[in-house]
């Protein structure tokens, strides 16, 4: 990545809180009350508080060895926003797990398994995780900032205001967890095989968390609403082909996160969220 360029980016820390206005989510939040992506949308948040802690971890392991001053600054502010992710999606998880949501099983699993992994694999594969991770967060990221429609199946606006915020500042660090891999010399071939490895972990994961989530809610046995929530969820962006293409070409030899400039779309959130007249600018500390 040149040094103009990531000398431009900007990681700020945002204090923010959405706990007070998360309280009153329904079950079925999703757009028109949808079934399934009500559950799709609660596992992954049941998955991010300690996958959140896990990339923090990964990274703050290297940081005394990046010496680059951009670098340095934008690590500081990558671990400050993955902190504050963490903590408000465990505030959200609290409100799905009231709502019957597995939630907190699915965080004690999440949390075991990443704990596991760092213990069974070097310092280099588990930060080569975690750039594999981030290009996820950061390509579903830019769909959501991207596409009204990905924005709509949110449904509740809390719920969306949430996942917006998220995907900002996934999109503001995309590149960081990646520039610091490459800066401790980790290598193209463990970085495209350990890809490989995500790929079906999170798929499979995520895909074996929703079914689960699914099995504990009554709705899920009415076929009148099932079958139209599969296929609504099969037709919508978060599985579409496009996506996926876009998740492969972190396989290409020679990919940085920055292939993809996402500058104009991240300065049109930065101001409609927090700018003078933001959206978001209420749920920050201090806000009145």
């Amino acid at each position: 990545m040149p040094q103009t360029l990531r000398s431009e980016q900007k990681v700020p820390t945002r204090r923010i809180s959405f706990e007070e206005s998360l309280k009153d989510v329904p079950m079925h939040f999703a757009a028109d009350g949808d079934l399934v992506l009500s559950h799709f949308a609660a596992s992954l948040s049941a998955v991010f508080p300690d996958g959140e802690d896990f990339f923090v971890r990964s990274v703050r392991h290297f940081r005394h060895q990046v010496s680059d001053p951009d670098l340095k600054r934008q690590v500081t502010g990558f671990i400050g926003q993955e902190a504050m992710h963490g903590r408000e999606h465990r505030a959200f998880n609290r409100r799905l797990a009231q709502l019957g949501y597995p939630t907190r099983s699915f965080e004690r699993i999440t949390k075991r398994g990443l704990k596991l992994g760092e213990w069974a694999v070097p310092a280099i594969a588990s930060l080569a995780v975690t750039a594999a991770l981030e290009h996820f967060t950061a390509t579903l990221a830019e769909l959501v900032l991207s596409d009204e429609t990905t924005r709509g199946l949110f449904g509740d606006g809390e719920v969306q205001n949430l996942f917006l915020w998220h995907a900002l500042e996934e999109s503001e660090h995309k590149a960081v967890a990646f520039d610091v891999y490459r800066t401790v010399g980790g290598s193209e071939g463990l970085r495209v095989v350990t890809m490989n490895v995500v790929t079906a972990a999170f798929i499979g994961g995520i895909s074996l968390a929703v079914v689960l989530s699914l099995l504990g809610d009554r709705r899920t046995y009415r076929p009148r609403t099932l079958l139209p929530s599969l296929r609504s969820f099969w037709r919508s962006p978060i599985v579409s082909r496009e996506l996926w293409h876009r998740l492969r070409e972190y396989n290409r030899p020679g990919f940085h996160p920055a292939d993809r400039d996402a500058t104009e779309l991240v300065d049109r959130w930065r101001d409609e969220l927090f700018g003078p007249a933001g959206t978001l600018n209420d749920k920050l500390a201090g806000a009145a």
